[in-house]
C-alpha cells in the first residue's frame, strides 16, 4: 500500500499490499489528504486553545503579588473585560476617608460656621456665629470711636479692641442673643478698649435692657453680622481741616462693613489707609475732592462722583451695597 509519509524514510516492510486500480488509489489519497488535513487544524486549535488559557490564567492572577491570597477589590471592580500588558500595574485599592478632624478654636471663640468667607473680611467673616460676653455702657448721644456724629436710634454697640481692628468693624450691623433667646440687632459704632476680650461686645444700656436686666451686668451671647435688608443710601464725610493738600474721607451709612476706599489720582486709583478713627487719609492731598470708590467686604465697589471737597458735610449719594 502507497502512504504518505510525514517522518525519516522507512525501510520497506515485508507483507506489503499493492494496489493496482487507479480508482482505487486515488480514493485513498483523497483519505489521505482529508486526514491532514484535519490534523493541522486540529493542531492549529490546540494551539489557540493553549494560548486563550495561559492568558486567562495571567489575567486571574492576583493584583499584589504579595497578597496571593488577597480577595478581589469589589471597591473598584469593572465590567471591562481585563487587558494584558508586557508589565502590568498594580491595582490601586481605595482607601476610606478618614473622619474629620476637629478644628482647632482661633482666639476669636466661634460656636459655628455657616460657610466661608472673602479674604476682605477681617476677623468679623459673614455666616459665621460668635460666642462672647455682653456689658453694657452708657452711649449719651450716640457717638463713638467711629465719628459717626450722634445717633437717634441707640440700638448701637462697642465692639472689643481685638475685632474692632482698627475701625474695620465700624457700622457693621450684628445680631446679638442671649443664653433665654432673647435677641436685638445694633450697629457697631464705637470700640470697647482693653481688657474688653475677643468676641465681648459692650452694648449701650438701650440695648442691653433688651436682653437683660441692667443689674446683671455682664451676660454670656453669640453673635453674627447682618446684611439687613432696609438701608438707606451711603453718604460721604471729609474731615474737618480736609483741603487740596490733606484730606481724611470716611463713608457712612453703609449696608454692609466697609474694606477699603480709593481715591482717582491722575495715575489711577489709589488706595487710603484706614486710621482707627474710621477715617481714610490722604496726607499729601494726592486725590483729594476727586473722585471716590469703596469696596464692601464681599467685593463689591461703587464708584461715587460729584463730592464736593467740603470739610464735615455728609453728603448723600445715590447708591448702597446689595444685600447677602
Amino acid at each position: 500500500m502507497r502512504t504518505t509519509n510525514h517522518g525519516p524514510s522507512e525501510p520497506p516492510r515485508k507483507h506489503r499490499l499493492t494496489i493496482d486500480n487507479p480508482l482505487t488509489l486515488l480514493a485513498v489519497s483523497v483519505v489521505v489528504c482529508l486526514a491532514a488535513a484535519l490534523l493541522v487544524g486540529g493542531s492549529t486549535d490546540a494551539w489557540r486553545a493553549t494560548d486563550e488559557s495561559a492568558t486567562a490564567a495571567q489575567s486571574s492572577d492576583p493584583a499584589d503579588s504579595d497578597s496571593p491570597t488577597a480577595a478581589p477589590d469589589a471597591t473598584i471592580a469593572s465590567s471591562q473585560p481585563p487587558v494584558t500588558s508586557p508589565s502590568p500595574s498594580p491595582r490601586r485599592t481605595r482607601k476610606p476617608s478618614p473622619a474629620s478632624k476637629p478644628r482647632t478654636p482661633s482666639s476669636t471663640p466661634r460656636a459655628e460656621s455657616a460657610g466661608s468667607t472673602g479674604s476682605l473680611a477681617g476677623r468679623i467673616e459673614p455666616g459665621v456665629r460668635y460666642r462672647g460676653v455682653a456689658t453694657a455702657y452708657e452711649a449719651g448721644d450716640g457717638n463713638g470711636a467711629c465719628l459717626f456724629g450722634p445717633a437717634d436710634d441707640l440700638m448701637i454697640a462697642a465692639m472689643n479692641h481685638t475685632d474692632y481692628e482698627t475701625a474695620r468693624a465700624c457700622g457693621a450691623y450684628v445680631r446679638v442673643r442671649a443664653a433665654n433667646g432673647a435677641s436685638i440687632t445694633v450697629r457697631i459704632t464705637n470700640e470697647c478698649p482693653l481688657p474688653c476680650e475677643p468676641g465681648q461686645i459692650d452694648l449701650s444700656q438701650q440695648a442691653f435692657a433688651k436682653l437683660a436686666d441692667l443689674s446683671v451686668g455682664r451676660i454670656p451671647i453669640t453673635w453674627k453680622l447682618l446684611s439687613p435688608a432696609e438701608a438707606g443710601t451711603i453718604s460721604i464725610r471729609y474731615k474737618d481741616g480736609s483741603s487740596q493738600w490733606w484730606c481724611a474721607i470716611q463713608a457712612i451709612g453703609h449696608r454692609n462693613p466697609v474694606a477699603a476706599l480709593e481715591v482717582r489720582t491722575s495715575n489711577g486709583w489709589r488706595r487710603l489707609q484706614r486710621t482707627d478713627y474710621n477715617y481714610f487719609l490722604a496726607e499729601d492731598g494726592n486725590g483729594c475732592g476727586r473722585a471716590i470708590r469703596i469696596t464692601d467686604i464681599y467685593g463689591e465697589r461703587l464708584t461715587i462722583t460729584g463730592i464736593a471737597l467740603e470739610p464735615d458735610v455728609a453728603q448723600p449719594t445715590r447708591v448702597q451695597f446689595a444685600r447677602h
